[in-house]
């Protein structure tokens, strides 16, 4: 039988779910292997270098080069405010009015005094970063000095789009079918640090609201991208998302447009509707493909669980197997794999690539090039 792999968004029950936890500079851990954590501690922390501001104090003063540690108020090392004085002249007769004084312009400390280029460099305090566990989950294992391996069992489930970063909360199903419509008087003040489930789509008024009242993350079949490009103030574009700065993560699982949500994803979320539940919003599409993602650890992990997806994924695609297309005509459907030709096919930018057949439910085959599905994971 011909069988190929492609890529697709794992719809799971129960599987295993690993993921990295690393500092962007090294740092300290702080727990241990072995060790079980909640979502929300921190589990390695470290200090940016702060931001550089640079003085040409011999310009301003009129001053060599040479001559500039005779004028500073502060020596490298010091402590300093913003708007205190650093550094100033000695005017001709002490005539104060001809006093030039140099201030500070942030809060920090003095990095440098050269004596060479007559400048001196200021840097703003140290930023803090912590990284959390992200998930409910076990340390598997310690990368020194970096952060930690974190394991759990889980639901998982990966959209095909997403804004904002990582989150987490108790999950909430607002949408009585994956059919509805995310309107935003359905959400209400007690909503607030939840993560919501709703189901075709989410308009933009309900999003706005989701952020007014401090959801911290939704889930929705569909999000306009006219809407989108609103909430951002910008066209995103192909850049990666996960950075934004919207206090609300948004995960799309179907496409862009009134789309009703995989009925096997609504269902696996309402069955595990109460649970603490992650989600990250990070998207890539292109190369080095990052997909929003829906984990929901198990409380118990030790009930004999045996996973099957990886042994979906190293059989690759077969007649039968859901798939969602990902590129237009038929961008967002959602079929099941007819079959799969040998033959390379003509399409119609005249290049000759493999395609298979799609059947969208009404019995017919709908030849699309396999670049151009997902599979969709049991």
């Amino acid at each position: 039988m011909a069988h190929a792999y492609t890529p697709g968004l794992r719809v799971t029950r129960r599987t295993t779910i690993t993921v990295d936890r690393i500092l962007p500079l090294k740092g300290d851990v702080l727990v241990e292997k072995g060790q079980r954590l909640k979502a929300e501690e921190i589990v390695a922390k470290t200090d940016l270098p702060g931001g550089v501001q640079t003085i040409n104090v011999v310009n301003i003063l009129g001053i060599t080069p040479d001559e500039i540690l005779d004028y500073m108020l502060k020596k490298e090392g010091d402590s300093v405010k913003k708007d205190e004085p650093i550094a100033q002249n000695r005017p001709l007769f002490g005539l104060s009015f001809l006093r030039t004084i140099i201030k500070s312009p942030i809060d920090g400390f003095i990095e440098r005094v050269s004596d060479t280029t007559g400048q001196v460099i200021l840097r703003e305090p140290p930023l803090p970063v912590q990284i959390h566990a992200y998930i409910d989950g076990t340390v598997i294992d310690i990368v020194p000095n970096e952060g930690v391996v974190m394991e759990t069992t889980a639901t998982f489930i990966q959209g095909i789009f997403g804004i904002c970063g990582e989150a987490n909360g108790d999950l909430v199903i607002i949408a009585d079918s994956p059919k509805d419509i995310l309107e935003e008087s359905m959400i209400t003040p007690e909503h607030k640090g939840k993560i919501l489930v709703g189901g075709s789509l989410i308009t933009a008024r309900a999003f706005e609201k989701a952020r007014e009242i401090g959801v911290n993350g939704v889930v929705a079949g569909g999000f306009s991208d006219k809407d989108l490009k609103n909430v951002l103030g910008y066209d995103l574009g192909v850049a990666i998302t996960g950075t934004e700065k919207l206090g609300t993560t948004l995960v799309v699982t179907e496409g862009f447009g009134n789309m009703a949500m995989a009925q096997k994803g609504f269902d696996l979320l309402k069955e595990r509707e109460g649970q603490r539940t992650s989600i990250s919003g990070a998207t890539q599409i292109r190369a080095g493909v990052i997909r929003p993602e829906i984990i929901i650890p198990f409380p118990d992990e030790s009930s004999g669980f045996e996973e099957t997806a990886a042994s979906k994924d190293r059989r690759g695609m077969q007649a039968g197997d859901p798939v969602r297309v990902i590129r237009e005509p038929y961008f967002g459907e959602i079929g099941k794999v007819k079959s799969l030709p040998h033959e390379l096919t003509r399409v119609e930018s005249e290049t000759k690539v493999r395609v298979l057949e799609v059947d969208f439910g009404d019995g017919n085959g709908v030849i699309i090039p396999r670049a151009n599905v997902e599979m969709i994971e049991d």
